[in-house]
């Protein structure tokens, strides 16, 4: 039996209570294999829901609301509350705004605090009203490094039992801890909040392909490549709703950080999961980043005690199986819009320029924009490198990617290469720890002289957070149109996510991140073309500068030691005096304030009924958005900056918000007014009802069919009392398990969409806000079909959705049934309740009320 499943297994034999964990589900998973089991749903129960700030401010604003409602309709408000532990991480807010001097990283951390001193409040009153949750504050690292080096337990002590340690998460990287044999994943925040109210976790049990690992890397190749390769290869074989396990001998080659990376990656590939059984290197990890030898010796001991340990003489019956020999890997990158597009790095500006036709057939490839920078006058041509960040968990977790792209550093300043003044160059690591060994190394000295200076610990550049280009690339690409790239060492490039002014966006490891800093542009070939020249003209080139592998591993094995660790993580809960002087305030009941354009009262519990309402068919409805294939939740509720001409920005510029204070969508999560505004307002969203028009717009059947923006759109049909619908393509909702992707079509109105395939996290979110997922049949879709987003749509029985499986949908004079990707009955019941908060609250109604 695959490892993941025999810790389902557990968990469901130890929470069976015939009732939600039955008897029917541990013979499903006694079963496993078999076809009857995959049909099977079992309730999971987490040991505990691990959350970043930006998805747990809104997490965190719903309790405080079910707290108000529990009130309202006669029960206490203190019977609301987490019943698991819960862990907040702050590391979504911070914005590189500052780069390039040695005073960026404070800097920075003082505007993140003047922007987000509301949000930061509200958590300190979650942190001392609500029991069972804790509060990282800013400046500690990023989530799921702290997770992986701090947090995460392996094995869980909990009075008297030991149990494996699922964890659940609001970020979809959650999945980075099963880089040390824990089971996690992550989930939308909806779901989040139901696990954190007790709720079990409802799902189908999955496959699980297992990939089998040979060789090991050669020279010049990182664990980056590696985990770009992996995306490439499973993504093509398709992974989506299934677990995946790595063994084989090549497994045994990977340090605990290299099998991070590539866990941190699963979304990525569209695995729920991508995990590493314990062995013996886990055991070590645990002792080096400074766990208690109590903690590190229940670990090893449960693990060989429940055949949780890995024997790589026995290969589990796995459903499918992938092969992949390290040896085969090269240098990489992955771009321009999709994480699974590996692109050789050879290849690479030639792949780009075949993308630069594709995107802006009519671009000039001769255009030189002229710009003065550091006192000299430079042509800017498309291509043009506007960033290059190290950033995100994935890569900065792991010190042989950081150490190579500090000597790379090194070598390329000692022989006078600096980064092109048109680059904005930036160093976010994911730990204080990273800082710590390249100081003791000194190799930050390096990275200093070519603009990488210390920005921040948090994600930043990867969640879009990367502030304002250097100005004249800005003006260049808004008013000339220059298609500017960005190098990122993240795990996410969709279009419109990293920058609005940035068109093109590459993922690569660390040390290319410096390298194309050097170089300055894609047009670069790193493989043949030199990086740039010496003082005395000499061309340098990448194979001149990349270290050894020996090299590196001398670095590591001399500086980095475990009290680095144990000094990084004491006092985790505790705040600078920043934190500190935002004050608490403890109460059962949060205040709002109306006035507030960071923190409001959801919507969502308004005139709720103690017993749910019944479901209705949905008629006369139009489409708000016709959508193609791959459309990502960044595409659905953006994460980055709001920018002023949007509705979102009109709304904040009418309450007297200034530019400054605008911040990103992703910090504005607990506003729904702002949230609502920000839905399918991506400016690179591609909506079939205006061909030809890009960014949030939409056509509006409700005003003669005028283009709108879709927000304005959506409030007239809400104000002619006309029902919405999405229509998609396939893989709809891929990307971050971001809650406001499906909070935002419900706010506006939308009951269902219909697409050809979705992504499971956002299924499960539209389903929890109460919105239906309807599937095309195989070989159908809306093209197919001849649908055009003009019609009038109907969609019957869904009354009747307690047992259908199918929907009957009329556009118009076409008439098909859709697929009700309802799956599970859990589902069903959360559906017809309206959404799983508004199911939550009445359960506990109900239990508070003895009936």
């Amino acid at each position: 039996m695959p490892y993941t499943i025999r810790v389902l297994l557990e968990n469901l034999l130890r929470n069976e209570d015939g009732h939600r964990v039955t008897r029917d589900q541990v013979e499903a998973v006694l079963a496993w294999g078999s076809e009857h089991a995959f049909s099977v749903a079992v309730d999971i129960h987490p040991a505990r829901v691990f959350m970043h700030d930006t998805n747990g401010v809104p997490s965190i604003a719903d309790i405080a609301a079910m707290r108000d409602a529990m009130h309202e309709i006669g029960g206490a408000a203190t019977s609301v509350n987490p019943q698991i532990p819960v862990e907040l991480v702050v590391d979504h807010s911070v914005i590189a705004d500052v780069f390039g001097s040695p005073d960026a990283f404070e800097r920075n951390v003082e505007i993140e605090y003047e922007r987000n001193a509301e949000r930061y409040r509200f958590l300190r009153w979650g942190q001392t009203s609500l029991r069972n949750f804790d509060v990282v504050p800013p400046g500690k690292g990023i989530m799921h490094q702290v997770n992986l080096e701090h947090l995460a337990r392996v094995v869980v002590a909990d009075q008297g039992w030991a149990y494996p340690d699922i964890c659940v998460g609001t970020d979809s990287h959650t999945t980075m801890v099963n880089g040390i044999g824990v089971l996690g994943w992550g989930i939308g925040g909806i779901d989040a909040e139901a696990a954190m109210l007790g709720e079990s976790v409802n799902m189908l049990l999955p496959r699980v392909v297992g990939v089998r690992l040979t060789g090991a890397l050669p020279d010049g190749a990182t664990a980056t490549d590696l985990v770009l390769t992996i995306t490439e290869l499973l993504r093509a074989h398709g992974v989506v709703g299934k677990f995946v396990e790595f063994y084989g001998e090549g497994v045994r080659w990977l340090s605990v950080p290299d099998r991070a990376t590539i866990a941190n990656m699963s979304p990525e590939f569209g695995s729920t999961c991508a995990y590493f059984p314990i062995d013996e290197e886990t055991i070590r990890y645990l002792r080096f980043t400074g766990r208690t030898a109590e903690r590190v010796a229940l670990a090893e001991a449960y693990a060989q005690a429940q055949g949780l340990w890995h024997r790589p003489d026995v290969v589990a019956d796995y459903s499918e199986t992938v092969e992949l020999d390290l040896t085969d890997v090269r240098p990489s990158l992955a771009g321009p819009s999709r994480p699974q597009d590996r692109v050789a790095l050879a290849e690479a500006p030639s792949r780009f320029r075949g993308a630069l036709a594709e995107a802006s057939p009519v671009a000039d490839p001769a255009m030189a924009v002229p710009a003065i920078l550091d006192g000299s006058e430079h042509k800017l041509r498309h291509g043009i490198v506007g960033i290059a960040a190290i950033t995100s968990c994935t890569n900065t977790s792991n010190p042989s990617v950081m150490v190579t792209a500090a000597l790379l550093a090194r070598n390329a300043a000692q022989r006078g290469l600096r980064s092109k003044p048109w680059v904005k160059t930036t160093l976010s690591p994911g730990s204080r720890v990273v800082t710590d060994y390249l100081d003791a190394a000194g190799l930050t000295p390096f990275l200093d002289q070519l603009g990488f200076h210390l920005t921040g610990y948090g994600c930043m550049t990867c969640i879009g957070a990367s502030g304002p280009l250097v100005p004249q690339v800005q003006d260049a690409a808004r008013t000339d149109g220059l298609t500017v790239v960005s190098v990122l060492s993240g795990n996410r490039n969709f279009a419109g996510r990293i920058n609005p002014d940035v068109r093109m966006n590459y993922l690569a490891s660390p040390p290319l991140v410096v390298a194309y800093a050097l170089a300055g542009t894609m047009e670069t070939d790193l493989a043949a073309d030199p990086l740039g020249h010496a003082p005395d003209g000499t061309p340098v080139f990448l194979s001149d500068v990349w270290p050894s592998s020996s090299e590196v591993a001398e670095v590591m094995d001399t500086v980095i030691a475990p009290g680095m660790f144990t000094a990084a993580y004491a006092g985790i809960f505790t705040g600078d005096a920043r934190w500190e002087n935002l004050g608490q305030v403890t109460s059962d009941r949060f205040g709002w304030d109306p006035g507030s354009d960071y923190l409001r009262r959801p919507p969502y519990f308004e005139g709720m009924s103690a017993e749910p309402e019944p479901v209705a068919d949905v008629v006369d409805a139009r489409v708000l958005v016709m959508l193609g294939d791959s459309i990502t939740t960044d595409h659905i509720s953006p994460a980055g900056a709001i920018p002023v001409d949007s509705p979102a920005g009109r709304y904040l510029a009418e309450r007297g918000v200034d530019r400054f204070g605008f911040n990103t969508y992703a910090s504005r999560r607990g506003n729904h007014d702002v949230m609502m505004r920000g839905t399918f307002a991506n400016v690179r969203l591609r909506n079939e009802l205006v061909p030809g028009v890009e960014g949030g717009f939409t056509r509006s059947f409700a005003e003669d069919g005028r283009v709108r923006p879709v927000y304005d759109a959506a409030m007239a049909y809400r104000e002619a009392g006309i029902p919405l619908v999405i229509v998609g393509g396939a893989q709809y909702g891929s990307g971050s398990s971001r809650d406001w992707a499906a909070k935002g079509p419900a706010l506006l109105g939308v009951r269902a969409v219909l697409a050809e395939s979705f992504e499971r996290i956002h299924r499960s979110n539209l389903i929890g806000m109460g919105v239906l997922p309807l599937q095309f049949r195989p070989g159908e879709s809306a093209r197919r079909l001849g649908l055009t987003g003009h019609e009038v749509i109907e969609i019957r029985g869904v009354a009747g959705l307690a047992t259908a499986t199918t929907a009957r949908v009329r556009a118009d004079d076409r008439e098909f049934d859709a697929i009700v990707r309802l799956d599970t009955e859990r589902e069903r019941e959360i559906y017809h309740n309206g959404g799983v908060m508004k199911l939550v609250l009445r359960r506990l109604q109900k239990a508070d009320n003895g009936s």
